[in-house]
């Protein structure tokens, strides 16, 4: 594919793009600077009609910086970087299925995921995607005033407790800042999640359980929201540093299957 400059498509006016002219087997080195600059002004950028092999998916992901291993579930036996991203008839549960930003348990969460399914349901399996831009600025000054400063503890022990009772592990606990500026564009974003995040530092469990709860429901407003419909081979940039996201499982007992990685972080503040 020629190096000409890409098409990037804007989905909403606060978050998501789709950008057609690349093939993410051998992408230019001009192309990865267009996609990383759409990523820092769009969050998520979708691609379709790609087919990653393990290989391509990784080296795709390494040209963003090193891959994560994940503390909680297992990779591929010879690849750990890719995990499988799976659902049929059989499962008990998908994951993702609460609002959430990627591994924030951790004392550096991801820069970011690159998600490529490869078989979709007939219907449904979307993924929503928020801007936490969006829901930051959306707050009153007064609120902006409360919040800044604060820290959040960050819990993976209860995430993955309960789906792997047998291992003897200590999954990772983190406190991160509540407001988190974006290492790259400057730009202040809210950093809690109702998957991870376990109370606020230094006030009180009932003042802590309010305001994550406000902030919460405050997150879920479809206004700061992108949805992508997946077709098969089609492939999902999220910059966690500033989103969350959340798998819709409406599609059982169709499968939906294909693979991620996730790209290594930094420390918030």
């Amino acid at each position: 594919m020629a190096d000409g400059p890409l098409e990037i498509v804007p989905l909403t006016a606060r978050i998501g793009a789709e950008i057609h002219g690349v093939d993410l087997t051998r992408p230019t080195h001009r192309q990865l600077e267009e996609i990383a600059d759409a990523l820092a002004a769009h969050q998520v950028i979708f691609f379709r009609d790609q087919h990653l092999d393990h290989d391509s998916h990784k080296a795709f992901g390494r040209a963003f910086g090193e891959l994560a291993i994940h503390p909680g579930v297992p990779g591929l036996a010879d690849q750990p970087e890719i995990v499988a991203i799976h659902a049929d008839a059989d499962s008990k549960g998908v994951a993702g299925e609460n609002w959430h930003s990627d591994l924030t348990c951790n004392a550096e969460p991801p820069m970011g995921s690159i998600l490529y399914i490869h078989t979709t349901p007939p219907v449904g399996g979307d993924t929503l995607f928020a801007s936490m831009y969006a829901a930051y600025d959306a707050l009153s000054p007064k609120m902006k005033a409360y919040l800044e400063g604060l820290t959040a503890v960050h819990d993976g022990d209860h995430v993955y407790r309960p789906l792997f009772p047998d291992l003897d592990k200590r999954y990772p606990c983190n406190t991160h800042p509540v407001v988190r500026t974006h290492p790259v564009t400057g730009r202040k974003g809210l950093f809690v999640n109702a998957s991870y995040t376990t109370r606020i530092v230094d006030v009180s469990k009932e003042e802590s359980d309010a305001v994550l709860g406000y902030l919460y429901a405050h997150c879920a407003n479809p206004n700061f929201h992108v949805r992508f419909q997946w077709r098969p081979h089609s492939v999902a940039f999220w910059d966690n540093r500033c989103t969350q996201h959340l798998a819709v499982w409406d599609y059982f007992p169709a499968t939906r299957s294909g693979f991620r990685v996730t790209v290594v972080g930094d420390k918030p503040f």
